[in-house]
């Protein structure tokens, strides 16, 4: 989906199944005298205990978004690598988004929080959208010298998006059927193109739907994903996907993968975009579900880097956009080939992962983890 409360970095929930064993009767007065020697293992190891399975998929889903990334500078010569990439960015992101909406259950505007938001997405995206800006401004001689924390710029709209979504939280818990209304909501934005680029509102909306069946979903449903037949299904469907995918890639625009732009900005009819929405939420669904089948549930030698998800999504940007203003691409045009493709696939991952990792966790805390207790009253709830 760290110290914020993100899908990137927070423990899972409790699982609903865990419930506290009921005290025999009668037995008041011999179980009174243990009760603290019982308390303290609970104490020592409280809820912070993580889930393998949910740091796998984080883990799994970044590599995606990395190795997607590196592919648009290349692809434009390969059919194949385009069949490929249309398939990722079907699921890669709504993956993500299902995971945060998962995870953010239980936010309720109190004042802690509050503060995690703040200093778990809104502190990160204000340093990361300024550090994109100054290196765009630099590395590829913009002579645009603005930095506008309002227009996101590359991968920063996430974490603006994940604050829209997350302080509507309450919102979505209080309806009767929110699902409903967010696939409504996209619709209509899908065919509104006044909306604009201001915190790539666009996004937010399309996306929504993802976000918000997160936010419905329970841990019996992951167990229900994780069964042997829905891994089995999952087969012929990416062979499927593959195939269609092969099919419609120079015939269909990508402009609907990333849900960034309006039916009439991309020259298509406006009811197209109700069709498309409604289209590419199922596809993506599908292909979820299939991802999430496969993830392994068990402690893998990958299971420690879900923790450092934040870290590995806002930097792998920087070097995959400084070989790209560097001209890396242009000047090794045999990258488009298969041998390139592999080799560009194989660096994003390897880089991905390396940015995951304990080390530049901690070096980055500061920013992804800041402690802003200057900022905060203590006691609000006294005032």
């Amino acid at each position: 989906m760290f110290h914020a409360p993100n899908e990137f970095q927070r423990a899972p929930l409790p699982s609903a199944t865990r419930e506290s064993e009921p005290r025999p009767r009668g037995t008041t007065v011999t179980a009174a005298p243990p009760a603290p020697v019982a308390n303290k293992p609970s104490a020592a190891a409280p809820a912070k205990r993580r889930d393998a399975y949910f740091d796998n998929v984080k883990y799994l889903a970044i590599v995606l978004v990395a190795v997607a990334h590196s592919w648009e500078p290349v692809m434009d010569g390969s059919r194949t690598a385009r069949a490929l990439y249309m398939v990722a960015y079907t699921f890669h992101m709504p993956a993500f988004i299902i995971v945060s909406g998962y995870f953010s259950r239980s936010f309720d505007m109190s004042a802690a929080k509050v503060k995690r938001l703040i200093t778990g997405v809104v502190v990160p995206y204000v340093v990361f959208e300024t550090a994109y800006s100054l290196f765009k401004r630099y590395a590829d001689d913009q002579a645009d010298p603005s930095i506008s924390l309002l227009d996101p710029w590359y991968l920063t709209w996430f974490l603006i998006a994940l604050f829209i979504w997350r302080i509507t939280t309450p919102l979505w818990q209080s309806l009767r059927h929110p699902l409903p209304v967010a696939l409504v909501i996209a619709v209509l934005a899908s065919f509104s193109p006044t909306i604009g680029d201001d915190l790539d509102l666009q996004r937010v909306l399309q996306f929504l739907p993802f976000f918000v069946l997160g936010l419905r979903l329970r841990p019996e449903h992951f167990q229900l994903v994780r069964r042997r037949e829905v891994r089995m299904l999952a087969l012929p469907l990416f062979a499927g996907a593959l195939a269609f995918a092969y099919w419609a890639a120079p015939r269909m625009q990508l402009g609907w993968f990333y849900r960034s732009n309006s039916a009439q900005e991309m020259g298509a009819p406006w009811w197209s975009g109700a069709v498309m929405t409604l289209a590419m939420f199922g596809c993506a669904l599908l292909l979820t579900i299939g991802f999430l089948s496969w993830v392994p549930r068990r402690h893998m030698w990958f299971t420690v880097l879900g923790a450092g998800t934040i870290c590995g999504y806002l930097l792998h940007g920087f070097l995959i956009k400084g070989a790209e203003y560097a001209g890396v691409f242009d000047v090794y045009d045999w990258l488009a080939a298969p041998v390139g493709l592999a080799l560009v696939s194989l660096v994003a991952a390897v880089a991905v992962t390396l940015m995951c990792t304990p080390p530049v966790r901690r070096a980055l805390r500061p920013v992804t983890e800041p402690d802003m207790d200057w900022a905060f009253r203590r006691d609000p709830a006294g005032l």
